[in-house]
């Protein structure tokens, strides 16, 4: 449980050792290129940075959090197959669901559920890109792909100030992007709020650490991040607006997770 003395230590730990830690601008750049995503075909700076599955547009700044649907509510979570509701740890009471078109599509829908007494009731269904080549169960960095699997959610960051959210947030110029997306899109503003996806990172730093349990050959800085209108490199990317209801809505009490990959993959 992350209290809000915790929270705040955790912060200002982030936001000193981190900042103080981070490498010269010319390398986070280059890092960024070989195992982010969020850049693009003729990205110059900053395309980004990023475990293995662990627990743990521009839009109105009032914009609400994702409403909770009435009904009768699933005992498990829609969409998913046995292998994938297996690795969903059964303390998981927020489930961030990304459910891609097919598996080379770069488009998906972003469903978050929270689980109640009676079931789990979902939130509404938000539109959202992913990496420009799909879906891969065995990612590699630079494969132009987003990886398949359950993963934490555990830290939050980004160029703009803290929207709201509960979870540990990094305030840093180290967020910021420049450059053109695979469709000729600014990239300028897609890292203003992110949530790392612990594939491949150390759960519990900023999303800006460059610790990767797997390697450096199995990519990283996998992240929940604002929407540039193109695919990403690995990363899943939602409109501005859901960016800041996400991160509202996400609590630490409740151990999110995020699953993802194409609805055919989720099924299994």
């Amino acid at each position: 449980m992350i209290t809000s003395t915790h929270r705040s230590t955790h912060r200002s730990t982030l936001g000193s050792t981190h900042r103080s830690a981070r490498r010269p601008a010319a390398v986070l750049v280059v890092s960024f290129l070989l195992a982010g995503c969020g850049g693009g075909a003729t990205a110059t700076t900053d395309p980004e940075p990023g475990g293995i599955a662990a627990k743990g547009g521009t839009g109105s700044p009032s914009a609400p959090a994702p409403r909770v649907s009435p009904g009768a509510a699933p005992r498990q979570l829609p969409g998913l197959g046995p292998k994938t509701l297996a690795k969903v740890p059964p303390e998981t009471r927020q489930a961030v669901v990304v459910t891609g078109r097919d598996r080379n599509s770069s488009k998906s829908t972003v469903v978050l559920y929270e689980r109640t007494a009676s079931g789990w009731q979902a939130g509404v269904s938000w539109p959202a890109h992913n990496a420009l080549k799909g879906w891969t169960d065995h990612h590699r960095a630079g494969d132009l792909r987003s990886p398949i699997g359950v993963y934490g959610l555990t830290d939050t960051g980004g160029l703009l100030p803290d929207p709201g959210t509960s979870l540990p947030y990094d305030r840093s110029g180290g967020f910021t992007i420049g450059g053109t997306g695979f469709e000729g899109e600014p990239l300028a503003g897609s890292f203003d709020y992110v949530i790392a996806i612990n594939y491949n990172r150390k759960p519990g730093t900023t999303p800006l650490d460059w610790t990767r349990p797997l390697g450096d050959g199995r990519g990283g800085g996998i992240w929940l991040h604002v929407d540039h209108d193109g695919p990403t490199q690995g990363c899943v990317s939602l409109r501005k607006e859901h960016m800041k209801a996400l991160l509202r809505a996400l609590d630490p009490d409740r151990d999110p997770v995020v699953v993802m990959g194409d609805a055919a993959a989720l099924r299994r």
